[in-house]
């Protein structure tokens, strides 16, 4: 039995008992709402916001489920299934222009780098890249994520770039932070892991690949600001030791810390093994330790 006075953080959100007590009441006195309407009436009733202003109804339901899973809660049945853009879906081949590009940076020309999570055409070119060309193939993006594509002069597909939601435990990464339980959960969307990372594999420029990533970095904490309401301090990716060296990772100057146990991210229970991934990090701000440790300022 939890004490009237204990808290927990779910979802980044620290929840009382007084927290439970008034889900119950809701949940009791509606038994006809639906969980989305539960979740927005909620999110209005904790001034739940992102850093626009928006509420975060998406981020209440999520943390309803998580309750509901622990057996602090029991929410109504859920009356839809997951929308299209939640499902796995098949995404259409594209007609690619396979010539080789072989080249130096400087013979490339002036290079467009652009952030598409908000462009359908976008989003499209770059899925379409991703699951025909990327080992681990691709579906679909859920949670916060910027996706960006990077053509030449006359519009070819160079490499595609994708971030999204950080790890939510890694030994390696939290070390080198040196942050707490507590303060993970509060301030995780400050990190942001680069999940995909694609050159078109026709492609053959010499310090393209770094090139590129230095690119995307500077702009990237400003992109998830202006998407987000909120920043990010830190970058990290997962490299799998039996593919790939993290060349492109280093020369473009991030910091391997640590590596993986052989674990996926939703394995809780120690029973997926997988490859051992390399842990590389890029630090967006100085101050990036106090800024996970006790938030932006």
């Amino acid at each position: 039995m939890r004490s009237a006075h204990e808290t927990t953080v779910v979802q980044g959100r620290t929840v009382t008992e007084a927290d439970l007590d008034g889900i119950r009441e809701l949940l009791g006195a509606h038994p006809d709402w639906s969980r989305r309407r539960l979740s927005q009436v909620l999110a209005r009733e904790w001034n739940w916001r992102n850093g626009l202003g928006q509420l975060k109804d998406m981020a209440v339901r999520s943390l309803l489920v998580k309750l509901a899973q622990r057996g602090w809660i029991t929410l109504p049945v859920r009356r839809q299934a997951p929308s299209n853009r939640m499902r796995a879906r098949v995404i259409a081949r594209r007609l690619w222009d396979t010539t080789p590009l072989v080249a130096s940076l400087a013979e490339l020309g002036p290079l467009e780098v652009r952030e598409v999570s908000g462009d359908r055409e976008g989003r499209e070119i770059l899925a379409a890249a991703l699951a025909e060309f990327h080992y681990l193939g691709y579906t679909s993006s859920v949670g916060e994520n910027l996706q960006y594509v990077v053509k030449e002069g006359r519009g070819r597909l160079l490499a595609a770039v994708l971030f999204g939601s950080a790890a939510w435990k890694c030994r390696a990464r939290d070390q080198f932070i040196g942050w707490s339980a507590e303060a993970r959960a509060h301030h995780l969307a400050l990190i942001t892991n680069n999940q995909r990372y694609l050159l078109l594999p026709w492609v053959r420029v010499p310090r393209l690949g770094s090139w590129i990533l230095g690119r995307v970095l500077r702009r990237l904490s400003a992109d998830f600001a202006a998407k987000y309401g909120h920043p990010v301090v830190l970058v990290e990716t997962f490299v799998e030791r039996a593919r790939f060296r993290g060349t492109v990772y280093q020369a473009a100057n991030w910091q391997r810390v640590g590596s993986t146990q052989g674990r996926t991210r939703q394995d809780r229970h120690r029973t997926l093994q997988v490859g051992v991934k390399d842990l590389y990090v890029y630090p967006l701000a100085w101050n990036f330790r106090e800024v996970l440790t006790h938030g932006p300022t």
